[in-house]
């Protein structure tokens, strides 16, 4: 009799692990009760440079491009980033806007935003989280610089 309730329980143990395996999420908080799913901001289909064609000003915005994807892509877990008033260097005074990358995937950073100035367009938005995939950030670095 015990060892029918060792294997039934084994089985138990088992199943229920074997149940739990399709709904894992890496990050339980993806999903926010009040808000629902995190966002993710896509990159544009289009780089800004390309939008530049022959212009004197296209080899600047592909030296741009270079650096703010080099930038981009060496992020990770515990980084600080500013968002707003010069993303792509360490946030200063001038940054209106900081944010924390909290989790990285292949082309994608997640990032909660976690102070911003009463005149940036993240004032009200402080601790949300986003996807942004590595163009959009990179398109992020373009436009802060006027290409």
């Amino acid at each position: 009799m015990r060892r029918m309730w060792v294997g039934a329980s084994v089985l138990a143990l088992g199943l229920s692990g074997c149940a739990g395996v399709g709904g894992f999420r890496p990050n339980p908080n993806d999903e926010d009760p009040l808000y629902g799913a995190i966002p993710v901001i896509r990159a544009p289909s289009q780089t800004r440079c390309a939008g530049h064609g022959k212009s004197s000003v296209r080899a600047h915005c592909d030296d741009a491009l270079y650096l703010a994807t080099e930038y981009t892509r060496r992020l990770s877990v515990g980084d600080e980033v500013c968002l707003e008033g010069g993303y792509g260097e360490e946030p200063g005074f001038a940054c209106k806007a900081r944010a924390a990358v909290i989790d990285t995937s292949p082309n994608q950073v997640k990032l909660e935003v976690r102070g911003a100035k009463p005149d940036s367009r993240w004032f009200n938005v402080e601790m949300r989280h986003a996807w942004y995939e590595e163009g959009a950030l990179v398109d992020l670095y373009l436009a802060e610089r006027g290409y």
